[in-house]
């Protein structure tokens, strides 16, 4: 007896609202968005990224300046409460992205097995975490 694989879901990352995953900006706001593995880094974020690189390719310690947020201690209430937002936004993202490609390893009848085993898990877990969505 073979297994008939899955139908191919309808939901594709299109279908999430993709923003940098670093500035989150939404797409439709910047020039060009970059896809990772469940991260979006747009145009913008790229250029501030080789002006950054390229200060330190200056600098003979290869230092040069760097562009972080405030270390948390030295932010205030509000400036942590501030972040918390686009931090949720990143993860709801990233956990979008991890359900599609979920569906499409499903979709060609690979098992929650192996879908836990790459994630890390057990089957029921996989199960659990993804199967609600098919």
């Amino acid at each position: 007896m073979t297994s008939q694989p899955v139908t191919e879901p309808a939901v594709e990352p299109s279908a999430v609202e993709i923003a940098c995953s670093f500035c989150a900006k939404p797409a439709p706001e910047v020039a060009k968005i970059i896809a990772g593995p469940g991260i979006y880094i747009c145009d913008e974020c790229v250029q501030l990224c080789n002006e950054i690189l390229a200060a330190a390719a200056d600098r003979p310690d290869g230092a040069g300046p760097q562009a972080e947020l405030p270390f948390w201690q030295e932010m205030t209430d509000q400036q942590l409460l501030d972040q918390l937002p686009k931090i949720a936004r990143v993860a709801g993202q990233v956990e979008g992205s991890l359900t599609t490609w979920v569906r499409r390893v499903r979709g060609r009848g690979v098992s929650w097995a192996r879908i836990g085993e790459a994630l890390d898990m057990t089957r029921q877990s996989a199960w659990e975490r993804f199967s609600d969505r098919e």
